[in-house]
């Protein structure tokens, strides 16, 4: 009986110090985004026109408001990529307090999450956004042509660019859950049947198309990242 009051305060006191700095990263998080995304809104037409020409692609719209919401997601977009460093030391600041992480591990922990979020955003631009264009693109006939939006158009880069730079910390998140002890390295070997399932559900639901080979697009490297990870959670426990 001791030993459950003397917990219950330390319990209190860990929620509610979560909850008051889970509140301030929010705050600070949607300020900053605020701030840089207005800021980068000038900017935009640059960055769109820089885009729409290494994708070969001419762009319509078919509103009033969409160039303006367009460039504002585009903005957005970019203002998250230019302020991953700082969101990834605030989360890996959280996580050193719960899970007890040792200074040097969170570094290095962070800073491979900062390498795998760039590498997968690098990789779907240098070859997975060019190649599903093109292949998409290729139904095109002398009696049928595509015309492409300008909404349509930021939504499929930055989305799967984004899709990508998420999916590719999923080798660092089995590592930390196996080195925290929560999920042993063979319980991923165990449930590849699994993984499988949940790849699929989730490259259909961060793809911007349904389709199969969008979908394949995502999902054959989320596979591979998923095998590197159960190698990866098996060294850490070791």
């Amino acid at each position: 009986m001791a030993d459950a009051r003397t917990d219950s305060p330390d319990l209190h006191r860990v929620l509610v110090e979560f909850f008051f700095t889970a509140r301030r990263f929010m705050l600070e998080t949607g300020g900053a985004l605020l701030l840089l995304t207005a800021l980068l809104f000038f900017y935009s037409p640059d960055i769109l026109s820089a885009l729409r020409l290494y994708l070969g692609q001419k762009l319509v719209f078919f509103g009033v408001m969409e160039p303006v919401v367009s460039l504002l997601k585009l903005s957005l977009f970019a203002s998250l990529v230019i302020l991953a460093p700082w969101l990834t030391y605030r989360v890996f600041s959280v996580l050193k307090g719960i899970f007890g992480f040792t200074l040097l591990f969170s570094i290095c922990a962070a800073f491979i999450a900062l390498l795998l979020f760039y590498g997968g955003m690098g990789f779907c631009l240098a070859f997975t956004l060019p190649f599903a264009v093109k292949f998409l693109l290729g139904y095109q006939s002398e009696h049928l042509r595509a015309v492409i939006s300008l909404a349509k158009f930021v939504d499929f880069s930055a989305f799967f660019m984004l899709g990508f730079g998420f999916i590719f910390q999923l080798p660092l998140i089995m590592t930390i859950l196996s080195r925290t002890g929560l999920v042993d390295p063979a319980v991923f070997a165990r449930n590849r049947r699994y993984a499988v399932l949940v790849i699929a559900i989730a490259a259909a639901m961060l793809t911007p198309t349904p389709d199969v080979f969008n979908m394949s697009l995502m999902g054959i490297p989320l596979y591979l990242l998923y095998e590197s990870g159960v190698l990866l959670a098996r060294l850490s426990r070791r």
